[in-house]
């Protein structure tokens, strides 16, 4: 599984949490979490069902692709930011998303797609 490692420590890292805070999610321990990071052991069914209960992408971790995000999933806040977006010329638009795509670069959260 080519880049699972490389996309376990970026949402871990994403998350703010240590190798010991991470791999707990998924019930291991450090010395695991860090294997798995480094692509030396591969993780199994129950340590991703216990990333996903936490609320981990696992469909990115396995596939490098995001899970997409239903409507029924966007919180009250983000469905208004849609709204607004929805409401607004496309020329705006376009600068909305190059405002978005440059912040989440910065921030280092985001892969651009070429």
């Amino acid at each position: 599984m080519s880049g699972l490692g490389e996309r376990l420590r970026e949402e871990r890292k994403r998350l703010g949490l240590s190798q010991a805070d991470f791999g707990a999610l998924g019930g291991v321990k450090a010395n695991a979490q860090g294997k798995y990071e480094a692509d030396e052991r591969s993780p199994d069914a129950a340590y991703l069902s216990g990333l996903s209960a936490a609320g981990v992408d696992v469909l990115y971790l396995l596939t490098g692709q995001r899970t997409p995000v239903t409507a029924d999933g966007l919180a009250e806040d983000e469905s208004e930011v849609l709204n607004h977006y929805r409401s607004m010329p496309d020329s705006d638009q376009a600068a909305v998303r190059r405002l978005t795509t440059a912040l989440a670069e910065s921030a280092g959260r985001y892969e651009t797609k070429k």
